[in-house]
């Protein structure tokens, strides 16, 4: 017994070594640090199944197919090069942007904003029944219910038509989606793949990296992304949910292309395989909006959603307001809301009253009481529960897509960000935030103020763990 308790304790240095080396930010690797040599016996198999926070295993991967991957579809993405934007001023404002994403602004586009479960579904099946070569889908959550079942009718139904049909979900989020479920699509002839963040021998307790993007593809034309996933609850089915108050977009034009880029390298790091796609992007005949497509995860090299929300926050004048179920953000985020508050910026963050997530609710009230100080204003959305992942900067730039704010979508997860340049589009989500803000209340500092010591303590030890989250 003495044996094992010093190896533990051994561990727990070896770890904390590790920890201090790797781990993303100071408040993240004390810590674990402090855990590691206190608890050893739980915090070491704690660390090394959610303490990692580089999925290296996709980085060795992208490494390897540089020649395979890369080339091959940078080549084909070559053909939207006559798309890219060459108006100096907005694409000046997105240039750092552009070298985050490795992919540039591209015109022609037009989007569809989706409110709320019922919008999302009917047009995402519509498109599926229209798709006449393939159909890409890509989902954190499955789920084998009402909703579920029909996306899986809706795919079955296209393959066996002779359309082609890819599915991708991640094993941790869809963990309840059943075998049976999946041998269905798999006999009516859709190639299904999980994420597999557990893929490779030097990952096989790696569970705390999770493929959280959401998106259908067909044909190369059209694109859906956003918050929502496949479930009842997106649908405000759910007894203990009620009211899901959520956004989707649909992008129609060469945009497509940035995101059909993205599912293939998931898709390739799930299945090594590569699918026949159509990389030929296709003008919209109703708009000319410029998109640029941010995908970022844990494999890139730089930490891409903070930087991205940092950079946005900064380059804002007039307003910069955000929806976002969970508000845990970094020291740098949270530093660059004071600096625009401060000079000036309309700054609106709208949060939900009620939440899937009780530690991330306990969380905000340890440091948002600075913030309203400041004039910024929170919102809690107070009709159900708010999902929606979007926000505004000044006049021209909107954004919907699977990044919320805190560390476990800056550094863990695998997202997607669409960014549309444009006053039209920028003006029909500014109705959508002020639809919002009407069935919220704004937060005060005597509220938390009047808050009894037991909660703020909570609150403070939730945020604290944040970062392990």
């Amino acid at each position: 017994m003495v044996a094992i308790m010093l190896l533990f304790h051994v561990l727990g240095a070896l770890s904390s070594l590790d920890a201090l080396m790797s781990s993303r930010t100071s408040q993240g690797s004390i810590a674990w640090i402090i855990s590691l040599n206190t608890f050893p016996y739980v915090s070491v198999p704690a660390y090394w199944i959610f303490g990692r926070s580089k999925f290296q295993g996709y980085v060795i991967s992208r490494r390897e197919t540089d020649s395979d991957l890369w080339l091959k579809h940078q080549l084909k993405m070559s053909t939207v090069d006559r798309f890219q934007l060459q108006n100096s001023r907005v694409r000046g404002s997105l240039q750092a942007l552009e070298s985050l994403a490795k992919m540039p602004v591209l015109t022609g586009n037009e989007v569809e904003y989706l409110i709320d479960g019922q919008e999302k579904f009917d047009s995402i099946f519509a498109g599926i029944r229209a798709a006449e070569h393939y159909v890409l889908a890509q989902y954190y959550i499955i789920r084998n219910d009402e909703i579920g079942q029909r996306f899986q009718q809706a795919l079955i139904e296209k393959a066996e038509q002779g359309v082609q049909v890819f599915l991708l979900y991640d094993e941790i989020g869809s963990y309840r989606l059943g075998r049976r479920y999946l041998r269905q699509l798999e006999q009516a002839g859709v190639q299904v793949r999980p994420f597999h963040s557990t893929k490779g021998p030097g990952n096989r307790f790696q569970l705390n990296f999770r493929n959280h993007r959401k998106l259908v593809i067909t044909d190369g034309k059209h694109a859906w992304l956003g918050g929502a996933n496949i479930g009842d609850e997106y649908l405000g089915l759910s007894r203990r949910y009620g009211h899901w108050r959520d956004t989707h977009l649909k992008i129609t034009g060469p945009a497509v292309m940035s995101v059909q880029l993205s599912f293939v390298e998931d898709w390739y790091w799930s299945s090594d395989t590569i699918p026949d796609l159509n990389w030929d992007a296709t003008l919209s005949d109703r708009a000319d909006l410029p998109i640029l497509i941010l995908p970022s995860g844990p494999a890139d090299r730089h930490e891409t959603a903070s930087l991205m929300m940092q950079h946005l926050i900064h380059s804002a004048v007039d307003r910069f307001w955000i929806s976002s179920p969970y508000f845990v953000p970094d020291e740098g985020v949270l530093s660059a809301l004071k600096l625009a508050a401060l000079r000036g910026v309309d700054v609106r963050i709208l949060i939900p009253e009620r939440t899937d997530n009780y530690l991330v609710y306990l969380a905000a009230y340890a440091f948002v009481a600075p913030l309203i100080e400041l004039g910024i204003e929170i919102h809690r959305y107070e009709k159900g529960v708010l999902h929606s992942k979007s926000f505004l900067i000044d006049d021209n730039l909107s954004s919907v897509g699977t990044v919320n704010l805190d560390n476990r979508s800056f550094r863990l997860n695998f997202e997607i960000t669409a960014l549309i340049a444009g006053d039209e589009p920028n003006q029909r989500l500014e109705k959508i935030f002020q639809t919002d803000f009407d069935r919220s209340r704004i937060m005060t500092v005597e509220e938390i103020e009047n808050k009894s010591l037991f909660f703020r303590a909570l609150s403070r030890a939730a945020y604290l763990m944040a970062p392990v989250l």
